[in-house]
Order: structure tokens, then C-alpha cells, then sequence
């Protein structure tokens, strides 16, 4: 079963284009530059680990990428269109960081907050037998059938984290945009959430993961953008370690530690 179809129920409008074009893309706050003159484009299936030390524009870049800030100068495109006024939003799931946390005292069931995916698909406000199975079917996807009639404040934080990815599957996204999603997890439900990711990308799904932990997206992305306001890398994961990338972002010598699976 595929994670995701886009031609199911997207047109086929910029087929061709990168999923994500970010072309000479400066920004700062204040005057003070965060990003400088950063190019880079994903590719439609791709993995994307996104790292770099504290304060290196990780977490602005993909914000960049989804529309929520604009360059001060550059371009951001999304599926071929300017991510500022791209409106196709269930194309795109996006967890942000530390956004299980924050859902403690959501008054919802999984299954309610999962079927919000469905939201743009709905015929004149009526939820159909097609919507109800895409909703079954992500729960299914991302194993927490089970949990479909708790509250989502109950939830442990890897539990919460795979209603945010099942919401996305409901909602049939090409994208699926994560900031540093496992703060505050377990060891064994981190390893079994980007179980989840690698399973998904390699259904068709397109992921960009920012993660502070090198090993693991050295380990699990099949390409890797390094930033520290500049762009020092953005290649696959196998040159990575002797691109001499590490040392020039991070100012230190720096060893990935990959974690045993």
C-alpha cells in the first residue's frame, strides 16, 4: 500500500519541478543575517536530513520552505509555485518542533485529530465512506488503530508524534516536513518512529527532517544538507563525513556516532 497518491487526487501542475527550490535565499531578524545566500532543491521521493549546530538556521529554512517566513531576498518555490502564496495545503504535513508537547490538552481523540487531514477533501462539510477509509487507513499506516478513541493529551510523546504523521497520510500529502520531532522521546520510540519515516519514504513519500543527531540522519536520509547560515553541504550521506563539512559548520572536530538499529 502506498503512503501516499499524489496523482490520485492532485493534478499534474509542475510535475516536473523539485519539490522544494530554494534559490540564493538570505534571511535574518533584526538585521541579523540567519541564512546566506542558500540554494538547494529536493526531489520529489526524496530524504532530506537537514543539520547543523544551535542557532545555524535549521529550523528558519524550513520555515522558509513552507511559506511561514518570507526571504529577505531569494526565492522559495514549492511544487513549482512561491511557497508565500501556495495554498494547497494539504499537500504538506508539517510537525513542528516540539508540537507533541504542546498538545497535551487537546480535547480530541486521535481519530478526531487524525480526520482533521481530511478537512480539504470534504464534500459541502460531510465526512464520506472515502474519507472515513482514508482516516482508517492512516491509523492502520502508522500502527495506533488501537489508540483511535483516546484523548491525544494521554498519549506518550512518540505516541502524539505518529498522530501528527497520521494526520498528514490522512490529509494524502506529497510532503512531509519535521523539525527535530523526537525531543523529549524515548530511545526505543525514536527508533521505531524513523523506522516509520524510512518506510514511508520508501513508499513515494517525500520527507525533509531537520535533527540536531547527525547519526541518525547520516544513517537513515538518502541526502544531507548542512548549514550554518551558509550552505556547507548538501549531498548523500556516504561522502558526507569526508566532505569536511562538520569541521567548517560546526567550527570543531566533530565524529557521527551511528547508532546500532
Amino acid at each position: 500500500m502506498r503512503a501516499v497518491s499524489a496523482t490520485d487526487d492532485h493534478d499534474d501542475r509542475n510535475a516536473s519541478d523539485p519539490v522544494v527550490s530554494v534559490e540564493n535565499v538570505t534571511f535574518g531578524y533584526g538585521g541579523q543575517p540567519v541564512l546566506q545566500d542558500v540554494s538547494l532543491e529536493v526531489e520529489s521521493g526524496a530524504f532530506l536530513g537537514v543539520v547543523g549546530p544551535n542557532g545555524s538556521g535549521k529550523s528558519t529554512l524550513l520555515e522558509l520552505v513552507l511559506g511561514l517566513r518570507r526571504p529577505d531576498s531569494g526565492e522559495v518555490r514549492l511544487f513549482g509555485e512561491s511557497s508565500a502564496s501556495f495554498d494547497d495545503g494539504e499537500r504538506v504535513g508539517y510537525v513542528a518542533q516540539n508540537v507533541a508537547g504542546a498538545v497535551r490538552s487537546m480535547p480530541v481523540t486521535v481519530k478526531e485529530a487524525v480526520r482533521m487531514g481530511r478537512y480539504p477533501h470534504r464534500l459541502v462539510g460531510r465526512f464520506t465512506e472515502s474519507d472515513r477509509r482514508a482516516v482508517a487507513d492512516a491509523l492502520d499506516r502508522v500502527d495506533i488503530a488501537d489508540l483511535a478513541d483516546r484523548r491525544v493529551g494521554r498519549l506518550s510523546g512518540g505516541q502524539r508524534q505518529r498522530v501528527f504523521i497520521a494526520r498528514a497520510l490522512a490529509a494524502e500529502a506529497d510532503l512531509l516536513a519535521l523539525d527535530e520531532p523526537t525531543v523529549g522521546v524515548d530511545a526505543e520510540s525514536r527508533e521505531a518512529f524513523y523506522d516509520l519515516l524510512a518506510d514511508l519514504n520508501s513508499d513515494g513519500l517525500t520527507v525533509i527532517l531537520v535533527e540536531h543527531d547527525i547519526g541518525v540522519v547520516t544513517a537513515r536520509a538518502s541526502e544531507i544538507a548542512c548549514l550554518n547560515r551558509e550552505l556547507y553541504y548538501h549531498g548523500d550521506p556516504e561522502t558526507f563525513a569526508d566532505a569536511g563539512a562538520l569541521a567548517e559548520a560546526y567550527g570543531t572536530n566533530q565524529r557521527i556516532l551511528h547508532h546500532d538499529h
